[in-house]
């Protein structure tokens, strides 16, 4: 029993590692078998990333109860939940189920705080943008956290970014005002959702250089990273739900006792708990660099299905712009693809130099 319970968890193991050279019975797998499974991850990715977007647009757009607060904190709400859950079933099925043990520790969560502010306001601005501006401009409304990202990178960490590089995030500001310009002229521009999604871009990108400073205080774990800034961002969200005026809104909602709008909030926030499990899949079973190519041409049928359902109408120069900021992003992701590539191949190069003068 032991050995089946050991051999489940090893095969597990393998498969959420993305180690799927190897299958079950210790044979290597064909080409047809690991690219199925490649297509299912990019698929389940696809699939779970832009429903949480619709579903989270709807809910957003709800007048009677206009509390984007409180459905945020909702969502990190049913995130700790379901954090728990995966905790205690781990325990209970540990030879199927595996989730790292989850103890409260109140002196970590006050060293993970910090980055829980960063957290609370990028997922805030973002629901404020996506409200805002809807799904069709909300790729453009949100495509500058890679500008973010060069500059923070300069400005937190001393990183200097190359020419190619900073090129392609000329292109990327060149489409966000291209498709602000538009949007703008077609008379459905809100700037304060240019502005909520500008704050968005900025703290995603301050979030992923905090996130790499605390992960070490939560043994390298994404999922006790965001057990703790979750239960952080649950308290934190409550003074401010109040601050906000949202408490009255949310008392008078006459929706509160629809059970439609209750399974749309829990169905969010679940979306939002695994957008981070198939982020994580998707990266292991292909590359860091195939997941943003996947995730940029992931937000491209995202504007096209937005543009679609909603039966608009865009200009060729509407377009344009959304080819520029994702024609740049791709252009980004690539050329830093290859810039981390020649940094770990010159080592290899000069290792085999030193070889061949040594005469090994």
């Amino acid at each position: 029993m032991n050995r089946t319970q050991l051999k489940r968890s090893k095969i597990l193991g393998m498969a959420l590692a993305g180690s799927d050279s190897v299958d079950q019975d210790g044979e290597t797998e064909t080409f047809l078998v690991r690219a199925i499974k490649i297509t299912f991850v990019v698929a389940l990715y696809w699939f779970i990333s832009i429903t949480m977007v619709f579903l989270n647009n709807h809910l957003l757009e709800i007048r009677e109860l206009n509390a984007p607060l409180f459905v945020t904190f909702f969502q990190c709400l049913v995130t700790v939940g379901l954090c728990w859950c995966m905790h205690l079933t781990s325990k209970l099925c540990p030879g199927v189920v595996y989730f790292p043990s989850l103890k409260f520790d109140h002196k970590v969560s006050r060293e993970v705080l910090p980055l829980s502010f960063v957290f609370i306001g990028m997922i805030t601005f973002n629901n404020l943008c996506l409200k805002h501006l809807g799904v069709a401009f909300y790729t453009v409304g949100r495509s500058l956290s890679t500008v973010f990202n060069v500059i923070l990178s300069y400005v937190i960490l001393k990183q200097t970014t190359s020419l190619y590089a900073l090129l392609c995030c000329g292109v990327i500001l060149g489409g966000f005002w291209l498709g602000v310009d538009q949007e703008g002229a077609e008379g459905s521009l809100s700037w304060l959702g240019v502005v909520y999604g500008v704050l968005a871009s900025m703290c995603v990108s301050l979030n992923a250089i905090y996130t790499k400073k605390v992960l070490p205080v939560v043994d390298e774990s994404i999922w006790k990273l965001s057990f703790y800034n979750n239960i952080n961002a649950c308290v934190l969200f409550i003074p401010l739900i109040f601050v906000f005026g949202e408490a009255p809104k949310v008392y008078s909602f006459n929706g509160m006792d629809d059970w439609n709008f209750w399974g749309m909030m829990i169905t969010g926030g679940i979306f939002g708990f695994a957008i981070g499990y198939v982020t994580g899949l998707q990266i292991k079973y292909t590359s860091p660099l195939t997941h943003n190519v996947s995730g940029t041409a992931k937000a491209c049928a995202q504007t096209v299905l937005a543009v679609a359902y909603n039966s608009s109408i865009k200009s060729l120069l509407w377009w344009t712009s959304n080819l520029m900021v994702l024609g740049g992003s791709f252009a980004y992701t690539w050329v830093k693809g290859m810039e981390m590539k020649k940094v770990q191949d010159e080592p290899e190069s000069k290792a085999k130099v030193q070889k061949t003068d040594s005469g090994v």
